[in-house]
């Protein structure tokens, strides 16, 4: 099983063809960026099935609840924080190779909020951001969750991802979110 804090990129875990970026505000433990990198790596290895001649590239903001308030309310109209955002890119149309890495989209994890669900749902703060880093890159994807078959479908492959990952299915016992 992959060490899901293993902090060499070079690792099994790693997957030339997905170059990360991470920007990391001081809200964040140490840990976290490693944590993200390792599970976004699964997730691609797992879910992607993209053009294999491509570099891909995802990009991931680790910062507060104010950010995520103001993302929030310019691209959904809720004035509130959430814990992750996804923006998926929109694919330029090049040929292979026209870009060094082609976009796949940003991702935005709130601290505070990641911190608070898992205390509130009784998950270690690490396994709650490895679920939502998972979420997140399953949204630039393509997978959604609008209807209750896209959900089945989406939820299925989280709870695979994260099993290899040595995290309990976050689905389990769960209570729905309020909409």
């Amino acid at each position: 099983m992959p060490d899901p804090s293993d902090p060499d990129p070079s690792s099994s875990n790693a997957d030339p063809d997905l170059q990360i970026a991470i920007s990391v505000s001081p809200d964040w433990p140490s840990t976290a960026q490693n944590r993200v990198e390792t599970a976004l790596r699964a997730a691609y290895r797992d879910a992607a099935d993209l053009e294999s001649d491509r570099r891909w590239e995802v990009s991931v903001a680790l910062t507060d609840n104010a950010a995520l308030q103001a993302l929030n309310k310019a691209w959904r109209g809720k004035d509130r924080p959430t814990n992750v955002l996804s923006f998926p890119a929109e694919m330029p149309d090049l040929p292979p190779g026209a870009l060094q890495a082609t976009p796949l989209g940003d991702i935005a994890l709130a601290a505070e909020t990641v911190q608070r669900e898992a205390r509130e749902q009784d998950k270690s703060f690490d396994d709650h951001l490895t679920h939502l880093t998972v979420h997140g890159l399953l949204h630039l994807l393509g997978y959604d969750h609008e209807t209750t078959a896209d959900a089945a479908e989406m939820e299925a492959l989280e709870v695979e991802i994260l099993a290899r990952l040595g995290v309990a299915d976050p689905y389990r016992d769960a209570q729905p979110e309020p909409a």
